[in-house]
């Protein structure tokens, strides 16, 4: 499919160096990204995701399996087409904007073998699809850490690539920002048609912009799937713990409906394939406890944390275990008090 990107049983490996042994850093990686969508591998420092990108982009070669972009292949055992001949852009996690250049420069600095008309059009073809069509005369250090960051998507975009990387693109911004031109992204990606991957160890980042996600660790892919699954359905502990937030409560299955805990009860509103007499370790995401004045269960608030409509409690059971609960913010409870909580359980994630 045109400007799909398809990776299959993909090992890397980086050659000893020095005192330093042979390194394996991906294992048996796969993963479809469709054309005009975007991926995002997410993971902590060290799991291998910019390794991936990296070969992926033809900056390093792979130790197995395929790379194959448009339909082409670009890498496998044979193979290695270098990086300029992939028909992919980077963003980088620095932008790598020319100081010397104003920004029309830096956008069209890949088109070289196009006439100067034909540059200044695809030029502002591409200042407009990130909406700096009125900055091409500045220079980067008259822009914002945003405005730059958009000055480098359109040159990657410029050259019309099959796909788009990004390497940890707002990890330099602040919170605010990141969110806003997280949204700005991926407009102009989908307005374009691109189909862009995205590695980044921020998980609003990855949710706020990409279609599928992969969870990477220790160069392994976890699971790729959409971020409702990643978050409702993870299909390990590892993943369980690593998207979004949550706890985990002992329980034991009375049948497929109900669990027995610390919380009492619970009823299922879907049943569990687990049998009868199974001791559990249930996930608790902090939707899945409601405050409930009525509730006869008590928690005692230990820690909060004020998130505008919610605040985000961490509240102590009899038993000395944590959970967490999101409550609307003007219930403003203070650090030591005890308030009603009840469980209601949308999903059952259980380990």
């Amino acid at each position: 499919m045109p400007n799909s990107l398809e990776v299959s049983h993909l090992s890397h490996r980086y050659p000893p160096r020095g005192r330093e042994l042979a390194r394996d850093t991906l294992h048996d990686v796969g993963f479809h990204v469709d054309a005009g969508r975007v991926g995002c591998l997410l993971g902590p420092s060290g799991c291998g995701k910019t390794t991936l990108l990296r070969c992926v982009a033809g900056l390093e070669r792979i130790g197995g399996g395929t790379i194959a972009i448009g339909g082409r292949v670009v890498a496998d055992s044979r193979v290695h087409i270098e990086p300029e001949a992939r028909g992919v852009g980077v963003v980088f996690q620095d932008y790598a904007l020319f100081p010397h250049l104003d920004v029309a420069g830096n956008v069209g600095f890949g088109l070289g073998k196009l006439s100067a008309t034909e540059r200044a059009v695809r030029v502002q073809e591409a200042l407009e699809l990130v909406h700096l069509r009125d900055a091409s005369h500045a220079y980067p250090h008259e822009l914002s850490g945003g405005q730059q960051q958009r000055v480098a998507l359109a040159r990657a975009l410029v050259v019309k690539p099959q796909l788009v990387l990004f390497d940890e693109p707002f990890s330099n911004l602040d919170i605010e920002t990141r969110q806003r031109l997280s949204a700005e992204v991926r407009a102009s990606l989908f307005e374009a048609g691109a189909t862009a991957l995205l590695v980044t160890h921020d998980q609003h980042e990855a949710f706020a912009l990409a279609d599928e996600i992969g969870v990477l660790r220790d160069g392994h892919l976890e699971q790729w799937d959409t971020a409702y699954n990643l978050y409702h359905k993870p299909s390990s502990r590892f993943i369980a713990d690593f998207v979004g937030e949550g706890v985990f409560l002992p329980a034991r299955v009375i049948d497929a409906n109900h669990l027995d805990s610390e919380l009492g009860v619970l009823a299922l509103s879907s049943p569990t394939q687990r049998a009868s007499g199974d001791e559990i370790e249930l996930l608790l995401r902090p939707d899945d406890v409601v405050h409930d004045d009525e509730s006869r269960n008590t928690a005692k608030v230990i820690a909060r944390a004020f998130r505008g409509a919610e605040f985000l409690y961490t509240l102590e059971l009899a038993s000395g275990r944590s959970v967490l609960a999101l409550v609307p913010s003007h219930h403003n409870h203070r650090i030591g008090e005890a308030i009603g909580i009840r469980v209601e359980l949308d999903h059952v994630v259980a380990f």
